[in-house]
């Protein structure tokens, strides 16, 4: 432990992964030497991957994910390392995405898009692939993006289901994409996430004007031990924060913001009139 490196998983996609397979192994209550055993790595090749001396490869990941039961999961370092390999998602966002799986809250703020949780995945689809037209990302990149969406989904479809809060700028329901019949698509799912007995949707009019505390998406996550973990980000950048002062604003804030919301029976109705066209 004298010699035990601090991590930052902001440094670099590679730092982010680092961290992410120290907080697994650590979880078990393993060694660096432990992990070794059961890979058949060495225990110095754990050690420069956790401090990102080395880069993670796929077939590590895979053997990793075994050992730490995490094959197939939120946490999966298979499905970080793919994240990391093609650069489809902002730095920051994988190690928020290893939180995200074991929240039992969720709360969610967006602005312009229906938020990536709900999203169908022709909606999902057609984003990607606009960002392959821009020459942004390649096809590849898309696909693998849309997948990724879909595992984060599926996580969250368990036994016991994290409760899931959602705010959204009344531009993420007008702002038409991929056309007619997958927009009505999309918005009826909305309509149907709001009829779960695990959420909770709002909507943000136009009207709160200056009264809206956020003008970029924010995610606040509640753990199981009640701690909390904070996810916002720019066009360029996402940032995690545990820092408990920091935090603790961003959820007054997200408070504050529901106050000023339409109730749910007043989101889904407008939602309702925008899918037939008559507002």
């Amino acid at each position: 432990m004298v010699n035990r490196k601090e991590l930052n998983p902001e440094d670099s996609p590679r730092a982010a992964y680092g961290a992410h397979l120290r907080r697994l192994r650590e979880r078990r209550g393993w060694t660096q030497d432990d992990l070794a055993a059961q890979t058949g790595y060495s225990s110095q090749h754990v050690s420069a991957v956790e401090t990102a001396r080395k880069p993670p490869t796929l077939p590590f990941s895979r053997e990793a994910d075994q050992a730490l039961g995490t094959a197939g999961t939120a946490d999966s370092l298979e499905r970080l390392w793919n994240e990391i390999r093609y650069g489809s998602l902002l730095e920051g966002f994988p190690e928020y995405v290893g939180y995200e799986g074991r929240a039992v809250e969720i709360r969610l703020f967006q602005i312009g898009i229906i938020p990536g949780l709900l999203q169908t995945p022709e909606y999902a689809q057609a984003l990607a692939y606009g960002d392959v037209r821009r020459g942004s990302i390649t096809q590849q990149q898309a696909d693998e993006r849309v997948a990724f969406l879909a595992e984060r989904q599926a996580a969250l479809v368990r036994e016991r289901p994290p409760m899931l809060l959602v705010v959204m700028d009344e531009s993420c329901i007008r702002r038409p994409v991929g056309g007619p019949d997958v927009m009505d698509a999309q918005l009826a799912r909305l309509v149907e996430f709001a009829d779960l007995p695990n959420s909770m949707l709002q909507v943000a009019p136009f009207a709160i004007g200056e009264r809206r505390p956020f003008n970029l998406p924010v995610n606040l996550l509640t753990l199981a031990d009640r701690s909390m973990v904070a996810y916002t980000e720019t066009h360029a950048q996402g940032h995690v924060d545990r820092e408990r002062t920091a935090v603790a604003s961003l959820l007054t804030a997200y408070h504050q913001l529901q106050a000023e919301c339409l109730s749910q029976a007043e989101s889904v109705a407008v939602i309702e009139q925008v899918r037939k066209g008559t507002s």
